[in-house]
């Protein structure tokens, strides 16, 4: 069971929601904690195309549009205006051409980096994608080394105005390292209860915006 949850209505369907959420390369656009994410793994490269997808070098996503400011996150990632493919609520694998069948980017067991920071405090966590439903729920687990860290989670529930966006947390942090990283982390609970309000709400806004455009 999750340790928090809050939900938020959203004027804007759930495939446009996913696509923002997914889009973890724009994570720090509704995070107060999480300033960016890069993937670590890649999507596919199509039956026949050998090209190295955008960022594979350097192993940093593309931020299409990435403004300023999971998701909260004590592995404070949590992640999207919409890519061009999301548009179509497909984020398909780079270089999918029409009738491809590659699945949506990204896919359940890709891996990213979550670059993190509370005042003068930065650190990493890394994540790997749990769950990719597109239009129903996205969901990563965060870790750093062996140890486990969280759960985030995202749902979407159609309504006849859009869809109604959860957000869930669950803390998988062994009580030594509650203890330890006290001092510096704060209690995670409020400081995360606040963290998931802030994204919410700075979903909604650009989720609505983009829908009304």
């Amino acid at each position: 069971m999750a340790d928090l949850t809050e939900s938020i209505a959203v004027e804007a369907s759930p495939a446009d929601l996913y696509a923002l959420v997914s889009d973890l390369s724009r994570m720090g656009e509704w995070s107060p904690e999480c300033t960016h994410v890069t993937w670590s793994s890649h999507p596919p490269a199509p039956t026949g195309d050998t090209s190295v997808p955008p960022g594979a070098a350097t192993g940093r996503a593309g931020r299409p549009g990435a403004g300023a400011g999971p998701s909260t996150t004590p592995g404070a990632v949590a992640g999207s205006s919409t890519a061009p493919e999301a548009v179509a609520g497909s984020s398909t694998a780079p270089g999918a051409g029409a009738g491809s069948s590659a699945a949506p980017w990204p896919t359940v067991g890709a891996r990213f980096v979550g670059h993190n920071r509370i005042g003068a405090v930065r650190w990493l966590t890394f994540g790997r994608v749990v769950d990719a439903d597109p239009g129903r729920r996205f969901a990563f687990s965060i870790h750093f080394g062996p140890i486990p860290i969280s759960f985030w989670a995202y749902d979407f529930t159609p309504t006849a105005t859009g869809c109604v966006v959860s957000e869930s947390w669950t803390d998988h942090r062994p009580a030594t390292l509650r203890l330890l990283f006290r001092p510096v982390f704060g209690n995670r609970t409020p400081r995360n209860a606040q963290g998931i309000h802030t994204t919410l709400t700075r979903l909604k806004s650009t989720a609505e915006a983009a829908a009304t455009a």
